[in-house]
């Protein structure tokens, strides 16, 4: 027979042992991501075409490039997440590559660059692009080029025209951010979100990586991506591509920063507002990306065009075939 005494001590047990789970798979997780995971997956090219790198400020840089079709050359930049690399610009590049010389880098932190760890700042993302363009302009007798950013990277590549107009014939931001209630901002020159305290707790050595590894791990991940989508059917590819993208050495650094608020610019209003090459935009209306409350500040400026589809937030991926002609209207609307 069971004493009231024996009842209640159960129940402390199982209190006890209810409280005592989360830290165990707490304990368990972070074990397994220090002494199991594989953080050595092997890494093909995202794209195809010979991968370059190059020594810049911003720490070494790998690209790829198509370029044996004269042109305008284009450069493509991927966004910033926790799994960034250049394969979310594969389907522009790919349509662009018998047309035209085209280019798409790994920013720092990312694909092949380098993953050193460092704190990752708008600073060295835009260092990193005036590197790039650098180096294409050389390849190419030194004309201007067109460049297309992804979400965030459009923060950077709008500051890299700023500081250096004569690099650019164009620019294409694809979904860029710094329109919304959040991310616009007009803070001082050069500031960011950044949380210097966020970033040191985040990438302690102890729970730095296993947390990194619990938000690239796959569930996790098609989760992201379909919040980016605003549908389940995302690219599978991509998926695929990610996953073995953030399961390098150092895959970890550049997210922590991106966590800490340190990517985020909290100038970006006042950087927008200052571009004096035509612009190109366009973004979806699907998904968790699509407050673009303060696009009117931009769309009446006379070198900016904004288009607007049914898609996600990557419209490439979608339909490809309408961001292309909307882009190469904008494109021939430039004249030589």
């Amino acid at each position: 027979m069971t004493t009231p005494r024996r009842r209640t001590l159960s129940k402390r047990r199982l209190g006890i042992g209810l409280a005592l789970a989360p830290l165990v798979a707490a304990g368990g997780w972070i074990a397994y991501s220090h002494l199991a995971l594989d953080r050595a997956v092997a890494l093909p090219p995202a794209l195809p075409g010979p991968r370059d790198e190059i020594d810049s400020p911003a720490g070494r840089l790998s690209y790829y490039r198509t370029d044996e079709t004269a042109g305008v050359p284009l450069l493509l930049v991927h966004s910033i997440n926790a799994a960034a690399n250049a394969y979310e610009v594969r389907p522009l590049y790919m349509h662009y590559r018998t047309r035209r010389p085209v280019y798409a880098i790994d920013l720092p932190g990312f694909g092949f660059s380098e993953r050193s760890d460092r704190t990752y700042t708008p600073r060295l993302m835009t260092d990193a692009i005036h590197a790039m363009v650098e180096a294409i302009r050389a390849r190419h007798g030194g004309g201007a080029v067109d460049a297309v950013a992804l979400s965030l990277s459009a923060e950077y590549l709008a500051r890299a025209a700023v500081e250096r107009p004569q690099d650019y014939r164009s620019l294409g931001l694809v979904s860029p951010t710094g329109f919304d209630a959040r991310l616009s901002g007009s803070g001082p020159d050069q500031s960011t979100r950044g949380s210097d305290t966020a970033r040191s707790i985040v990438a302690q050595p102890l729970w730095g990586r296993p947390l990194y590894d619990l938000l690239v791990s796959r569930p996790s991940m098609r989760f992201f991506l379909e919040k980016t989508w605003g549908s389940t059917d995302i690219d599978e590819g991509l998926f695929a591509y990610d996953q073995a993208s953030a399961h390098q050495p150092g895959a970890e650094h550049a997210p922590f920063s991106f966590l800490s608020g340190h990517l985020f610019p909290a100038d970006i209003t006042r950087v927008y507002a200052r571009l004096e090459r035509p612009v190109w935009m366009v973004h979806g209306t699907r998904g968790d990306f699509v407050d673009y409350r303060h696009v009117d500040d931009v769309r009446a400026k006379p070198n900016w065009t904004v288009a607007v589809l049914p898609t996600g937030a990557f419209p490439h991926f979608e339909r490809l075939a309408d961001v292309t002609a909307r882009y190469d209207a904008f494109l021939a609307g430039l004249g030589g």
